[in-house]
């Protein structure tokens, strides 16, 4: 994000036509009483500082056969050294296609089983016209059903998706395309929403509109009921009902300071991103349940020892445990005030007390540490306070137990970092595309990787932008992408699981009740051992998952005789046990949980349905079938 008011002013001029087109402006949308502090301005809490860990670099990755490694420090990309087939570790090149790059790139599949991707294709409207090909107009639609050869299928060019800086959102659910009017400051907020749900290759517009006050960046509640306008300059934040698409309209006005900001799965909390330094944890329940005249409330602040600007900030748990991965870009230099060669990068917040979250694990490349920040000034693009060493924009590769985060870490290039375990991250993987001098680095031959990547577990793909250079889809090595993904999705290959220390009520570590055949093919590694009613996977560490099927292939229960979980099932810490039978122990009422029993010592655990484990008979049956696996 830059300050650059001149472009508002250009925003003004080329928005107001549309304005008079989408009928009059109301009180939460009204474009020329941005001074008049009109909307909600919830009571701030203070910014709180705790304990972090050690400010170090995250151990760099290991390059395997056919790798072009970086020839010095982690992330350190210097004069001619990405030229020609640029760098790479643990990464092919499956497909490259365009010449230029934006913010955010996502992924979907449609009802019909179509696969496509969408990317905006500038990083700042209007200079993006100078090129006369028009290759970096608009937000670019790509069939990726063969994702070795991405297939341009549309190209969406709404004033919003003309110019949507990092506000180009996407919500899976009810298969929505949004953006809103953005640049390095703030523009007004017209918004442009598409149907991709009936064939995303080709989105259909239900409507543009000013129904927001400003915009820059932008989040949408999990439900896609909820599009939030960002306008990241000012105090503006607008929640825009889009229930119908077609007659959007905006329910709340904060007078709240936030770049991006990603909402828990049931839209009462939002994550924000504040560029003065901290990430914001806002109550938005009654946003999200259309209270009359609804009001937030801050939570927690939370700031950090290297805070530059936040960029944005996403919710997921490991094991049932709450956490946020944030991530902030640039420099505490790019604003004009702190030190140029303190790096934001990214962090993990444990969340779980949310009035005092607190990081627990950072990643950062070596780069990244102020000397050698500083000692590489010279570099291509390093110089500049909008490009450099610095982070930008990652993703996770779930937000439910994610083993997998990808971060576009601009001049370093697009950066792969295992969290399987959550507290010692560590990188995997990484590639550099081969630099070209272009505009949009001031002609200086440096990675422009700005954007939000996009990763397909299944397939050990992850798919991002350069700004210079294009859209590129990528295939990590099977050698370094944490095991309980490796070949997952169909690829056929066979790996062990990590159950973890905790057995839920719901499931043993990813196998759940009621997930389908097809799901924990997608989610987990291939079964060591298959049959028609009962699948085997090995556990790191020793032991085995198994799961029992109901005649539809749902998971009926699930079992385990891994070493950690059975270790932790004391049997003195059962409350009015009930025997079930053959050693079948269930250690309280209305526990999901079943203990088998032998000679004294607990040698397997089950999970179930309470339905189940009241019928007998049937309990025995799935138990003999996981048993048999």
């Amino acid at each position: 994000m830059r300050r650059a008011a001149p472009f508002l002013v250009i925003a003004l001029i080329l928005a107001l036509p549309a304005l008079n087109a989408v009928g009059a402006l109301t009180p939460l949308n009204d474009l020329l009483a941005l001074g008049q502090g009109i909307g909600q301005k919830p009571a701030k809490v203070a910014i709180a500082t705790r304990a972090e860990p050690p400010f170090v670099a995250t151990p760099r990755a290991q390059c395997g056969p056919g790798s072009k490694p970086e020839p010095g420090i982690q992330g350190r990309v210097p004069a001619g050294s990405a030229n020609g087939e640029g760098l790479h570790c643990n990464v092919s090149l499956i497909a490259h296609q365009g010449a230029s790059g934006g913010f955010k790139t996502y992924r979907y599949i449609d009802p019909a089983g179509h696969e496509c991707a969408f990317y905006d294709t500038a990083l700042l409207f209007p200079v993006n016209a100078l090129k006369l090909d028009t290759s970096s107009a608009g937000v670019a639609v790509l069939d990726m059903s063969n994702p070795a050869k991405p297939v341009q299928t549309a190209t969406l060019t709404e004033i919003p998706m003309l110019s949507p800086h990092e506000s180009l959102n996407l919500n899976p659910k009810r298969g929505l395309l949004a953006a809103v009017t953005g640049n390095p400051s703030t523009y007004p907020g017209l918004v442009s929403i598409y149907d991709v749900s009936k064939d995303c290759r080709h989105p259909v517009l239900q409507s543009t509109s000013a129904v927001a006050r400003l915009g820059h960046e932008s989040g949408f509640s999990p439900d896609g009921k909820t599009f939030y306008a960002t306008g990241t300059a000012r105090e503006s934040i607008t929640a825009v009902d889009v229930t119908n698409p077609k007659e959007p309209h905006a329910v709340w006005q904060g007078n709240v300071v936030s770049h991006g900001m990603t909402l828990s799965d049931d839209g009462n909390r939002a994550y924000v991103a504040d560029v003065g330094g901290n990430m914001l944890i806002l109550d938005v329940s009654q946003i999200q349940a259309r209270k009359p005249n609804p009001q937030a409330r801050e939570v927690s602040r939370l700031t950090w020892h290297a805070a530059s600007i936040p960029q944005n900030a996403i919710p997921f748990t490991d094991h049932g445990h709450p956490y946020v991965l944030e991530f902030d870009e640039y420099t505490q230099g790019t604003t004009g005030v702190g030190d140029s060669n303190m790096v934001g990068a990214a962090r993990i917040i444990d969340i779980a007390d949310e009035r005092a979250p607190r990081v627990v694990a950072n990643l950062r490349l070596q780069i990244n540490q102020p000397a050698d920040h500083k000692a590489a000034s010279a570099d291509p693009g390093a110089g500049s306070p909008v490009q450099g060493y610095a982070a930008h924009y990652c993703s996770l590769s779930s937000q439910v137990d994610p083993t997998v985060v990808a971060c576009s870490f601009i001049a370093s290039g697009l950066r792969v970092f295992d969290i399987s375990d959550l507290l010692h991250p560590k990188e995997i993987a990484y590639y550099v595309a081969p630099t070209q001098p272009r505009a949009e680095n001031e002609f200086m031959a440096s990675d422009f990787a700005m954007s939000k990547p996009v990763i397909v577990p299944a397939r050990r793909e992850v798919w991002y932008t350069d700004g210079a250079t294009g859209f590129y889809a990528l295939r990590v090595a099977e050698s370094a992408w944490p095991g309980e993904d490796a070949g997952a999705g169909g690829a056929g290959k066979k790996g062990c699981l990590s159950v973890g220390r905790r057995i839920r009520h719901q499931g043993i570590g990813k196998v759940r009740l009621g997930m389908t055949r097809k799901a924990l093919l997608r989610r987990l590694p291939a079964p060591r051992h298959k049959k028609k009613r009962a699948w085997r996977w090995c556990v790191r560490g020793g032991g085995k998952v198994t799961a029992a099927f109901t005649k539809r292939g749902q998971v009926a229960l699930v079992s385990t005789t891994a070493r950690v979980p059975l270790k932790r099932a004391r049997l003195r810490s059962f409350r009015h046990p009930r025997s079930l039978g053959h050693g079948l122990v269930r250690p309280f009422r209305g526990s999901h949980r079943l203990f088998t029993v032998r000679r004294g010592k607990v040698r397997a655990v089950s999970i179930a349905s309470s339905r189940t484990i009241k019928r007998r008979a049937l309990l025995r049956r799935y138990l003999r079938a996981a048993s048999s696996a």
